[in-house]
């Protein structure tokens, strides 16, 4: 912006400047007031709409809805409008749905303990006690769940009954009983430490105060040692996963800060800011996901997981926001953007522009529910191009002319909420249609940055990690443990599994990842 002169007037010169206007007598050098008062208030008003824009982008966060769906942040249409709407421009699957009352039925609970109470005083055969003739048979059995409470991690106390000889002094002891086990902390132990920390966010000393006020004191020290075990046989699967993500047909990746004491105050390191990565790779239908914890950004992660690809399958498909340092320098990469991100634009600024941010939202609304029909209908990549290609084709292309003309025609001023917003969309045009031009290129990266919410929920509860290691740490449990909900697979069992058969985890990781390891955990192990 170039820099302009200071004028300062007293109110006798604004009154006698009122005075001129009204009567038409303007000088050369009132022009240059009203003009210099002109732009002031350009400035004024661009920077009032910019600040109400981030303060009402923070009340939507902190008060707002959760969701960013047209219907949530678009004015009400007017009865009018609505009254124009045909039956056929209404969304039968769009319907709500009545809430569901948070109840699970006992099919749910698959790890509860069953207990048969049979009916006393009646058998299969006999005679009904009510009609003569009858007989009772073998009925579905009812089921009624009760709950009972208790601490995540349990303790048993095997006490050994000793005998000492009053004459020599000898002590017999019987033999600790093999059910009890070789080690203090069994795999069970490791598994539930790491699926509280890690899968669900709860901090050492959070568990601690659990387990002390439920008699079964564990403290936090202890926690880490258990987890830091448990890592070893995890590491192999880690490793091997991310081999596996590195073939992934499309790849998703993104960043958010993290903190690590030990990394923060080290004065020596040129670069200061800390990231967790978070990629997942979708390889043939099977979602993968990784965490990288430290100073590379997503970008240099990327390059360290493609070292791994092999080089015969071709560039991956990658799905990321527009920032530069999120693409790898060295390998080569088919470059999706984020929808949701050039939508969002557009969301932050609704207040001030509802009707050119309702024209784009309702658009690109359009283009996400064809990309859910063709989930819906089980399409293959290439049926679900062509279906982009007819259907979201047009709507991205009268998009495109519609922006453009906002730009060129000069009806959106370029440094106001709305022109920043369609420049951003103008400029990534290409990576943001992807969908439209390549088969099985995402619309958005919202599966990566659900991922990431783990380690938000990490920063949100705990705040930091202490060293490397222990981010290190996290990386792994928090990726086993995503990867297998994202495989339906149970979390808890499979992490007791990799540390009972952790030597042949290291000997054919391969065989023990969330989706194929009960092959390998029923295979009769050598003795």
């Amino acid at each position: 912006m170039k820099d302009r002169q200071r004028i300062e007037l007293t109110p006798e010169e604004l009154d006698g400047l009122i005075h001129r206007l009204d009567a038409g007598t303007l000088t050369e050098k009132d022009h240059e007031i009203i003009k210099a008062i002109i732009e002031t208030y350009l400035i004024l008003s661009q920077a009032a709409q910019d600040k109400d824009t981030r303060i009402n982008k923070l009340l939507r966060m902190i008060f707002g809805a959760k969701t960013e769906r047209a219907d949530k942040i678009l004015p009400p249409k007017p009865e009018a409008d609505k009254a124009d709407e045909t039956p056929e421009d209404e969304d039968t699957d769009a319907v709500d749905k009545p809430k569901g009352h948070g109840k699970n039925g006992a099919c749910a609970y698959t790890a509860a303990e069953k207990i048969a109470v049979p009916y006393t005083g009646l058998k299969p055969g006999d005679n009904c006690p009510l009609c003569p003739g009858g007989k009772v048979y073998p009925w579905a059995p009812g089921t009624v769940v009760r709950f009972t409470g208790g601490a995540p991690l349990q303790a048993k106390i095997w006490e050994l009954q000793k005998l000492r000889c009053n004459l020599c002094g000898e002590i017999f002891a019987p033999r600790l009983p093999e059910e009890a086990g070789a080690e203090k902390y069994d795999e069970s132990a490791g598994a539930m430490v790491a699926l509280l920390r890690y899968g669900s966010g709860v901090p050492f000393n959070r568990i601690e105060q659990l387990q002390e006020s439920m008699g079964i004191p564990l403290p936090a020290s202890t926690q880490w040692e258990i987890v830091n075990t448990a890592a070893e046989p995890a590491s192999y699967a880690y490793d091997e996963l991310g081999r596996h993500g590195a073939q992934g047909n499309v790849i998703h990746n993104d960043d958010t800060p993290m903190k690590i004491l030990s990394m923060v105050r080290d004065e020596d390191d040129e670069r200061k800011g800390i990231f967790t990565t978070g990629m997942l790779s979708v390889v043939n239908g099977i979602k993968v996901v990784l965490f990288k914890t430290g100073r590379n950004h997503a970008g240099e992660n990327m390059t360290d997981l493609l070292k791994l690809r092999d080089q015969s399958l071709g560039p991956p498909l990658q799905m990321c926001d527009a920032l530069s340092r999120n693409i790898s320098k060295a390998f080569g990469t088919i470059l999706c953007n984020c929808m949701s991100h050039g939508r969002r634009n557009f969301v932050d600024v609704v207040n001030s522009f509802p009707e050119e941010c309702g024209h784009v939202i309702e658009t690109l609304a359009g283009v996400y529910k064809n990309d859910e029909t063709a989930k819906k209908q089980n399409m293959t990549p290439h049926e679900r191009l062509l279906y982009h290609q007819a259907q979201s084709g047009p709507l991205m292309e009268g998009l495109f002319t519609w922006m453009k003309d906002q730009i060129d025609g000069r009806k959106t001023e370029p440094n106001s909420g709305l022109g920043k917003a369609i420049y951003y969309m103008l400029n990534h045009w290409e990576p943001l249609t992807r969908f439209l031009k390549v088969e099985g290129a995402p619309l958005d990266n919202n599966l990566c940055e659900q991922a990431l919410k783990m380690a938000i929920l990490h920063r949100k509860n705990s705040l930091f990690y202490k060293t490397l290691r222990g981010a290190h740490v996290g990386d792994i449990f928090m990726s086993l443990i995503h990867t297998c909900r994202l495989s339906n697979v149970n979390p808890f069992d499979y992490l007791v599994a990799l540390q009972k058969h952790s030597a042949e985890v290291a000997r054919n990781p391969q065989d023990w990842l969330p989706w194929n390891y009960t092959a390998a955990a029923a295979m009769p192990q050598p003795v």
